[in-house]
């Protein structure tokens, strides 16, 4: 029997509820706290406040927080769009920048959709930028994880944004369809 060093003795005891991540759906104050985690991390667009807190409310049954030692350290915001009852859109993905590399946005994908506000949900999509890798990584990585595939086609145009050359392209993703049990289809 080969001798276990301490870091991997480390590795196969269960982790302390402190290094725990839950997640949940949010509650409209807390959409205070989404808007400041967007603008702290730096690297997604940040919208106002309002948005956040309309997400938090009319949307928490899709909109998920991933939660550490009572902190909000990352959030998914999405909703169903009317035209496609089985698709979740998600908006944006936040994680703070201490946690990321944890597997908190994965996470934060696969609670969501088992969440009952996805009920019947077969596909998840969203909208990347080309240069924006590590979201697309997070989403192949999620489809992978699914045993769903993974679609990126053209989306919305970048002058739809501004300018021309001021934004890039939206690139839509698609997942699914899902697997049973993937998803709150029960």
């Amino acid at each position: 029997m080969s001798e276990m060093t301490e870091a991997s003795m480390e590795q196969l005891q269960p982790k302390p509820r402190s290094e725990r991540i839950r997640f949940r759906g949010p509650a409209p104050e807390e959409g205070k706290l989404l808007h400041r985690l967007v603008d702290e991390g730096g690297t997604l667009e940040l919208n106002t406040t309002y948005k956040y807190v309309l997400f938090a409310d009319h949307f928490a049954g899709t909109t998920t927080v991933a939660e550490h030692d009572g902190e909000i350290v990352g959030f998914v915001s999405a909703y169903r769009p009317p035209s496609h009852p089985d698709t979740v859109f998600v908006w944006q993905i936040g994680v703070n920048p201490r946690m990321r590399g944890r597997g908190v946005a994965r996470g934060l994908l696969e609670a969501m959709v088992r969440r009952p506000g996805c009920r019947g949900v077969r596909y998840l999509e969203a909208t990347v930028t080309p240069s924006n890798l590590a979201s697309r990584r997070l989403f192949q990585s999620f489809a992978r994880h699914q045993g769903a595939p993974f679609e990126w086609s053209a989306g919305y145009p970048g002058e739809l944004f501004g300018a021309p050359g001021e934004h890039e392209p939206e690139n839509l993703i698609r997942i699914g369809p899902f697997t049973a049990g993937a998803t709150a289809l029960s």
